[in-house]
C-alpha cells in the first residue's frame, strides 16, 4: 500500500509540475509545445492559419499560434532551422531545392494551388511586347530566383520556342515590380494577386504561365524540418487537424476568405472581393506535388529525380 501511494505521489507531483516522466513539460493537453511561431506571407495563400485562429481552431486543440510575417518561404528556411520559427509557409520549388542540397526539411501541409490567371506575365500598357515569344532577349522581373515564377516562365516560354537561357531574370519584390517595369528597369514581371488586379489598368497581362504543363500547379505549402516533426508529433498533429479545417473552410467558402485576408495583408475589403484565387487544396497529394519535382528536373532545377513522398508529413 505505501509503495502505490509512494508512485501516486510521485506521479501527482509530476502532473502539477508540468513535467512528464523524463522531466520535460508538458501542456494539459499532451502537446510537446502548446505555443508555436509560424511563418506566412501577407499574401492570400495563407488564409487558412488566420481562418483557424479567428475561428478558435487551434485553441479547440490546445494550442497557441502566433503568426509571424515572412518575406518569402525560402528566406524563411534559417529561421526554421535556428528555432526562431517552428513551422512556415513556403513554395514547393524552394523546398525541393534545398531538400537536394540535403536541408532535412518537411512538408507539413498543402496550401495553394495555381488556377489560369492567378500567376501572370505583365507589361507596361504601351510595352511592344504581343506574346511570349517576343521575350527573347528581354529582362523579366521574378521575386525569387530559381522560384516557382522563374520555373513557371520557363516552362511558358519553351511553349513558344524560347529557353530560359535566352531571358535574364532579375530579382524584385512583388510591390515594387509596376514602378520597376514603368521606370523600364525590365521589360516584363511575373506578379500574382493582389499585384495583378492592383497594377491595372497601368499594366497589362502577356501571357498566362499557369497553363498547360502548369496548370493547376502545387504552388505553397507548410514546411518545417525533420528534427522538429520528430520532437513534436502531438503538436503538429494538432496544427494539421486546425488547419486542415481552415483549409477546407476557405476550399469551402470564398467569403471566409475575403473576410481575413484584409486582416494580415495590405490588400482591403474592396480590392480582395475582386481578386482571381486560387485553389486551397484540402490534403497532401504525393502525385499532384510530384509534378512539381519533374518540372525541376526537366528544366536543370534539379540535378536528380526527387521522390516527393519521403519529404511529406500528410
Amino acid at each position: 500500500m505505501r509503495r502505490t501511494i509512494s508512485v501516486l505521489a510521485v506521479a501527482a507531483t509530476l502532473a502539477l509540475g508540468g513535467c512528464g516522466p523524463s522531466g520535460e513539460p508538458v501542456s494539459p493537453g499532451g502537446l510537446e509545445k502548446p505555443v508555436i511561431k509560424v511563418g506566412a506571407l501577407p499574401i492570400p495563400d495563407a488564409a487558412a492559419l488566420y481562418i483557424a485562429q479567428a475561428k478558435g481552431l487551434f485553441k479547440a486543440e490546445g494550442l497557441t499560434v502566433e503568426p509571424v510575417t515572412i518575406q518569402g518561404g525560402a528566406a524563411a528556411l534559417p529561421q526554421v532551422k535556428s528555432g526562431a520559427l517552428d513551422i512556415t509557409h513556403t513554395n514547393y520549388v524552394s523546398t525541393f531545392l534545398a531538400a537536394s542540397r540535403g536541408e532535412k526539411i518537411k512538408v507539413v501541409g498543402d496550401l495553394y494551388g495555381a488556377v489560369p490567371g492567378t500567376f501572370n506575365l505583365m507589361v507596361t500598357k504601351d510595352s511592344p511586347l504581343t506574346s511570349a515569344a517576343d521575350l527573347r532577349g528581354k529582362t523579366i522581373l521574378v521575386n525569387g530566383l530559381n522560384s516557382v515564377g522563374a520555373l513557371a516562365i520557363a516552362a511558358t516560354l519553351k511553349g513558344v520556342g524560347v529557353t530560359a537561357g535566352e531571358v535574364k531574370f532579375v530579382e524584385k519584390p512583388f510591390p515594387d515590380m509596376a514602378n520597376a517595369l514603368a521606370a523600364g528597369q525590365a521589360d516584363a514581371a511575373w506578379l500574382t494577386e493582389p499585384f495583378i488586379t492592383a497594377t491595372q489598368p497601368g499594366l497589362r497581362v502577356l501571357a498566362d504561365t499557369m497553363t498547360g504543363p502548369t496548370a493547376n500547379l502545387p504552388i505553397a505549402a507548410w514546411m518545417t524540418t525533420d528534427e522538429w516533426v520528430k520532437k513534436n508529433p502531438k503538436t503538429l498533429a494538432a496544427f494539421q487537424r486546425a488547419i486542415g479545417k481552415a483549409q477546407q473552410m476557405a476550399a469551402g467558402d470564398r467569403k471566409e476568405v475575403e473576410a481575413v485576408v484584409p486582416t494580415y495583408s495590405k490588400i482591403d475589403k474592396a480590392a480582395v472581393s475582386k481578386i482571381k484565387l486560387g485553389t486551397f487544396p484540402t490534403s497532401l497529394d504525393a502525385a499532384r506535388v510530384q509534378r512539381v519535382a519533374d518540372l525541376m528536373l526537366e528544366f536543370g532545377y534539379l540535378k536528380q529525380p526527387l521522390d516527393v513522398k519521403a519529404l511529406l508529413t500528410g
